[in-house]
């Protein structure tokens, strides 16, 4: 078992200068500089760019949908991961509101558990084919309000790795911390991020807000 490297892809303007933050989480197999493509489609060429690189191209190794502990002690290096690049942010000077945060597949999981069991009302959260982690969710994991941030989750159906099952479950949780959740499911749609979820997340990243 492993614990992940602090290692961190930035692109695009100084915090100082674009005021938003969009933190970019890859799925298994793959790597910061593949999900760092994203923001081009998603129109994000605007914001201060973070993609964390996973040890071994895997933020935990077996499905999001095993017991928790046998995918540590990867998994809670792996928020801690996510929780380094929030604080380092938040340390700038922002607001949690001028951060975003996406993720696909394995990506969107963590992405989803790291935001619910640190709910506060961030910009946005989009959850590319994704759910919370475990076997059996433990809702005491999940602390916080999101404060009506806006939340983009979609899978297929079916799809191979994340069921609309455990979708469904996350969107209760989130909603139940304050999200203010639009959930997709593609009927048919295979693992992949279709232009209609760009579509999406891309409205509401174009409403992101700037205080400066």
């Amino acid at each position: 078992m492993y614990t992940h490297q602090k290692k961190v892809i930035t692109q695009g303007a100084p915090l100082a200068e674009t005021q938003k933050a969009l933190i970019l989480v890859h799925g298994r197999g793959a790597t910061a500089e593949s999900i760092l493509s994203l923001a081009s489609p998603l129109g994000a060429n605007d914001f201060t760019l973070f993609a964390p690189q996973a040890t071994n191209h895997s933020w935990y190794p077996y499905s999001f949908m095993a017991p928790a502990t046998q995918n540590q002690p990867a998994l809670d290096s792996a928020l801690e991961t996510i929780d380094a690049i929030v604080k380092s942010i938040l340390e700038q000077g922002l607001s949690s509101q001028q951060i975003y945060l996406a993720g696909f597949s394995q990506g969107a999981c963590l992405t989803s558990e790291y935001a619910t069991r640190h709910a506060q009302p961030y910009g946005g959260l989009f959850i590319f084919t994704g759910g919370l982690i475990g076997q059996q969710l433990d809702t005491s994991n999940y602390q916080g309000n999101f404060a009506g941030t806006p939340v983009l989750i979609t899978t297929g159906d079916p799809d191979p790795h994340v069921p609309v099952s455990r979708v469904n479950e996350t969107v209760k949780i989130m909603e139940e911390h304050g999200a203010m959740v639009s959930k997709h499911i593609y009927p048919g749609r295979p693992h992949t991020i279709l232009q209609e979820e760009i579509n999406l997340a891309k409205q509401i990243l174009s409403k992101a807000s700037v205080n400066k």
